[in-house]
């Protein structure tokens, strides 16, 4: 059913696109891919756009319990080599006015470890039943320019307040790897309405981003809670430095006995040498970023205690991540190098508990192995490489990807992935450059 569901709508997308190209040949020339046009308003002006990136990657060492579930290389034999798309996206932007504007995003992307998904039986991430990447629907949404001076509407599918719009831009490497809040899967992208403004319209150095979304991504919504999202920002120095804090708030589940909820509070801070009064530009000079947050998860940790029962206890996770990247030669080559430190519990006891089961996903281990029983590790990203760029929206970056384990309980087990990788990112239609949300 997927597999058909799929063809149809890549069939319409491409019969859609084909009709606005052919149907009138005076308008083609800026219905299916001008830039500029589409950034004027021009009313039924529009931009065909895309991107994609991958890596030819290879595994020199593999954790031997499997851990670290969030990541895409969990459970991957150490010495396993292979091509991969981790991404690829295919939108279409439409000024219907002056005042709307559409915006549609098909999205291919390998969220489980490659050629080693759950089950070879059953589909996993973006794959069919043939385990064939395949496209879905990522944003749809309709916007409302200018609802009040400053503040748009935006309703449908629409990337939300968590990371999109400034901390993942700032890094500028989603293409080699997900910000800290991203890895734990918090959403990029959701099922509702926001409200997306500036407190000064004319130099647009304070504003804000609100949501009240279902909180389940492309999936249909599943409960009656409702993900409430928060972010409001401040650039300074002429724009060379920005301050970012965010927070969201959703019911899990809410009985009479059980009280489960998360909450998140996240801040952000970097500096751009490139930066002008228009724009930050994190492509050129040097950028440093620091991102920490805490995720607090009411009444989501069950901890089994030595003399006997369970316990339901309020849990604390929290990560930091710290990065720098800059320039070798203009415009050519840069470096970046980027340390994240996660802790996914801070209420281990080992002299009243024997064990620990989080209820939160991507807070509790999800790896294909159960190591032990154990969700205490704490993990230690490192990543680092160069990025050449031959020309414009075009990258080569050899990298390396590096995640460390070390459990809190007293039989502590270190251990680690290690991936050696030539990453490559390239777009068209639109000025991307190494990867947005």
């Amino acid at each position: 059913m997927k597999r058909n569901t799929t063809k149809k709508l890549l069939l319409l997308s491409l019969i859609f696109v084909a009709f606005l190209v052919t149907n009138n040949p005076v308008k083609a020339q800026f219905l299916s891919s001008s830039d500029s046009a589409f950034k004027a308003g021009t009313p039924n002006s529009g931009r065909l756009w895309g991107y994609a990136f991958g890596d030819y990657a290879y595994k020199g060492h593999a954790d031997s319990l499997s851990r670290g579930g969030s990541n895409q290389y969990t459970g991957i034999p150490q010495t396993r080599t292979t091509f991969q798309f981790r991404r690829i996206y295919l939108g279409y932007d439409y000024n219907i006015s002056k005042k709307f504007s559409a915006e549609l995003l098909l999205a291919a992307e390998d969220n489980f470890p490659a050629g080693n998904p759950p089950s070879s039986s059953s589909p996993s991430g973006d794959e069919l039943l043939n385990n064939k990447l395949t496209f879905y629907i990522k944003l749809m949404n309709i916007r409302w320019k200018n609802i009040w001076k400053g503040t748009d509407l935006v309703v449908g599918q629409v990337g939300t307040p968590a990371f999109p719009a400034i901390t993942e831009k700032v890094w500028s490497y989603r293409s080699v790897e997900r910000t800290i809040a991203d890895i734990r899967r918090t959403p990029s992208y959701d099922m509702g309405a926001a409200l997306q403004g500036t407190f000064d319209p004319s130099t647009k150095n304070f504003g804000y981003d609100l949501m009240l979304a279902n909180g389940s991504s492309a999936k249909p919504e599943g409960d009656n809670f409702k993900w409430l999202y928060g972010d409001i920002y401040a650039y300074v120095a002429d724009k060379k430095l920005v301050f970012d804090l965010y927070a969201d708030y959703e019911r899990l589940n809410w009985t009479p006995t059980w009280h489960h909820a998360r909450s998140m509070v996240k801040g952000f801070i970097a500096f751009n040498s490139s930066a002008t009064e228009k724009s930050m530009n994190p492509g050129s000079g040097f950028t440093i970023g620091v991102e920490g947050f805490v995720n607090n998860l009411k009444n989501d940790l069950f901890a089994a205690k030595i003399a006997g029962g369970t316990d339901t206890l309020t849990n604390a996770a929290s990560g930091l991540s710290m990065y720098i990247h800059g320039d070798i030669v203009p415009d050519k080559l840069r470096f970046f190098a980027r340390l994240d430190i996660y802790n996914p519990m801070n209420k281990v006891d080992n002299n009243t508990y024997s064990g620990y089961k989080g209820n939160t996903g991507n807070y509790n281990d999800n790896s294909y192995a159960s190591a032990a029983g154990d969700e205490t590790y704490k993990q230690t990203f490192i990543t680092a490489g160069l990025d050449f760029k031959p020309t414009a929206r075009v990258h080569f970056m050899p990298n390396i990807w590096y995640n460390a384990y070390s459990s809190q309980l007293a039989n502590s087990n270190k251990d680690h992935d290690m991936v050696f990788r030539i990453t490559f990112f390239y777009a068209f239609g639109k000025n991307y450059d190494n990867g947005g949300f």
